[in-house]
């Protein structure tokens, strides 16, 4: 009995730790409408900074507490919402999501920046105090403030929303701005508060976790994961349900972790009491009822590319006759980073196709990969067989992931997807199903019709082979009728459901597709490299694929190539300037705020200035050079005058025009 009064205590203290970081994430999407999936990483951030008051420069506990919870949170919290997250309120999630990614990466970076690696310790607060529950039970008094303070945050929260002006200028912000400025009130400044306090909850979370799961970088940050559980309960706005929702799942996980060792088979699922927090939380988000046809995706593009076959083909050949330069030329190590890059280019084409045409945000997609790459290697077949069967389990997997969460759009169906890559790298890549917690596996190189690609070079130049193929096979989607049907479906659902277009069996389709080509990528790369880790495909892996996908144009092939060749650089640069490891992702982070609320990326940019260019050197070339400006327009040549170097304009017939009479044509 006291052994079960002891985990029942230690997950009410679990809970309240879990209620006060949810209660913040609630403040803040409630009155403003922007889910802060950066809201751990706050957490995390402001915990080192308490420790750097509290334990490098020597100030009081109980002062450091004060700064950080009264002071520099609230400030970064409006700064955050001054600056960074100003007006998403009503922009598509797929934007707000990739923001807050970047704020998240942005403060990992930061801290690793600031902090570097190395064994530090938070003492509890009165720390070695203990109190005696009768003759087994003991509990910490840390534990005890923890779960006051909670109970205080529920009860001043209570009073702040239904009891004072700012609460009701707080509520009336969301449901109604306009009107609230007829009135009086000031939406940005009630917007601003919300974060500041929202902020300041997330500090007091991650400072008083600190002390028992370790002041980490990764761990902290996937606080998040247990209050968006929580959250969600209470559907992001209800305070008391969320309160519930916390307090159920700090007890259940503190009952597994207790009596997991009496399962027989607990020995090998030691990751269990990780994921129940991802368990609980993929739960409530499917039994939850959802609108049917829900908005809040990636939509509102000014235009989406009708790629040309032609140009794709030149530019898709000049990159393989460049890996196969680069083959002669470069080393071993040097080609495997162009062949990583290829295997992540593949990737992110599958992020094209999932958001980029269909207006889904996957968070999960290194995990496909993953899920490809184990496939691969256990089926040991280095040939295209065993490159097929890969693939096909990876879009297997995809598909019985998009079955059960065919009700959910925007931010859900994204919150889910990151809930699966938790559960895929807690319960399958670290257990003997996979990589036998963290034992590699090792692949072979292909072998095709009897040829054996068995140095780095030639791999190389297959693996920009078969980038190539999928980029073609991903552009004759978009020309096609489903790549119209898909874009229509991404600007309005509604639209295409009133023209009796079937979009679950249309979701189900194109996230298997997207698995797999995700999967595709992951076994080339167990191929290319020999041997792969559950590491290689951590599922924070995935949120930087997203963040370096937007930045790069996640709606474009060619966003998808520069993008898979940056997500190579980017650990290449950590680790030849390692002073300097966390400022790039400081930078990958800014750059994902800067450039997330276009997805086209940097490179419409890039080729936007392309067209302003030759829109300014055409008439001289028309003068001097008739048949040299000729093709500087693209006329009698497969190069682009303007746009993607994989892109063209779209015709004047919209993609919902287009799917209108192709229903007409089929009836």
């Amino acid at each position: 009995m006291s052994e079960f009064i002891s985990y029942t205590l230690i997950g009410i203290f679990t809970g309240a730790a879990y209620a006060i970081a949810a209660s913040g994430l609630v403040l803040t999407y409630s009155t403003t409408r922007v889910f802060n999936i950066a809201h751990g990483a706050v957490g995390m951030f402001f915990a080192f900074v308490y420790w750097d008051f509290s334990q490098k420069q020597g100030m009081p506990a109980w002062l450091a507490l004060i700064v950080v919870l009264l002071l520099v949170a609230p400030a970064f919290g409006v700064f955050v919402q001054r600056v960074l997250v100003r007006d998403l309120g009503n922009a598509p999630v797929g934007v707000s999501l990739v923001v807050t990614v970047g704020i998240l990466i942005g403060l990992i970076g930061a801290a690793t920046q600031i902090w570097p690696a190395a064994g530090r310790q938070v003492p509890q607060f009165f720390d070695g105090h203990l109190i005696k529950i009768g003759s087994d039970v003991v509990i910490t008094w840390h534990e005890v403030i923890t779960v006051v303070l909670s109970a205080v945050v529920a009860f001043a929260l209570f009073v702040l929303l239904t009891r004072t002006r700012i609460g009701t200028a707080m509520r009336a912000s969301v449901d109604n701005p306009d009107l609230l400025r007829l009135y009086g009130g000031r939406p940005q400044l009630v917007a601003a508060l919300a974060w500041a306090v929202g902020t300041s909850l997330a500090a007091l979370a991650g400072i008083l976790l600190t002390p028992v799961i370790g002041l980490q970088y990764y761990d902290l940050t996937l606080l998040v994961i247990s209050a968006y559980a929580a959250a969600m309960l209470g559907k992001l706005t209800s305070l008391p349900m969320t309160y519930v929702g916390a307090m159920a799942l700090g007890l259940a996980q503190s009952y597994v972790v207790g009596y997991l060792q009496y399962i027989p088979f607990g020995n090998d699922i030691t990751g269990l009491p990780a994921v129940i927090p991802t368990v609980f939380l993929v739960v409530v988000l499917v039994l939850l009822p959802q609108a049917p046809l829900r908005i809040g995706q990636v939509k509102g593009l000014v235009s989406a590319p009708v790629p040309s076959f032609g140009k794709a083909g030149i530019w898709g050949g000049s990159l393989v006759l460049l890996s196969m330069l680069l083959a002669f030329g470069l080393a071993d190590s040097d080609l495997l980073l162009v062949g990583t890059a290829a295997t992540y280019g593949i990737v992110m084409l599958s992020l094209v196709l999932l958001t980029g045409y269909g207006g889904h945000v996957s968070l999960a997609q290194f995990t496909f990969a993953g899920v490809g790459a184990v496939a691969y290697s256990r089926f040991d077949q280095p040939n295209l067989i065993g490159l097929l069967l890969a693939t096909l389990v990876a879009a297997a997997v995809g598909a019985i992931v998009a079955i059960p969460v065919l009700r959910l759009t925007g931010l859900y169906l994204a919150l889910a997807t990151l809930g699966f890559a938790q559960l895929m790298d807690k319960l399958v890549f670290q257990t003997s199903i996979a990589y036998n917690i963290g034992n590699p596996l090792s692949a072979e190189r292909l072998s095709i019709l009897g040829l054996k690609f068995s140095g780095t070079g030639e791999y190389t130049v297959l693996m920009t082979v078969f980038l190539v193929l999928i980029a073609v096979a991903v552009i004759a989607v978009r020309r096609g009728r489903l790549g119209r049907m898909l874009v229509a479906a991404r600007d309005s659902q509604a639209a295409c459901g009133t023209l009796g277009l079937d979009l679950r069996w249309m979701r189900i389709g194109l996230f298997a597709a997207s698995a797999g080509i995700a999967g595709l990528g992951g076994a080339l790369y167990a191929g290319l490299r020999g041997t792969t880790v559950s590491a290689d495909f951590m599922y924070f892996q995935s949120l930087l694929l997203l963040a370096m996908a937007v930045i790069w144009g996640v709606t474009s092939v060619t966003g998808a190539v520069l993008g898979g060749i940056f997500m190579m650089y980017l650990p290449v640069a950590q680790s030849d300037h390692p002073s300097i490891a966390g400022l790039l992702f400081v930078l990958l982070g800014v750059g994902a705020v800067i450039v997330g609320r276009d997805p086209n990326g940097l490179a419409n940019k890039l080729f936007g200035f392309n067209a302003w260019v030759m829109d300014r050197l055409y008439p001289m070339l028309a003068e001097r050079y008739p048949g040299m400006a000729l093709l500087a327009r693209g006329e009698g040549s497969a190069l682009p005058a303007s746009g993607s170097v994989l892109d063209v304009e779209d015709p004047a017939e919209s993609a919902q025009e287009e799917v209108e009479r192709d229903v007409a044509v089929a009836r």
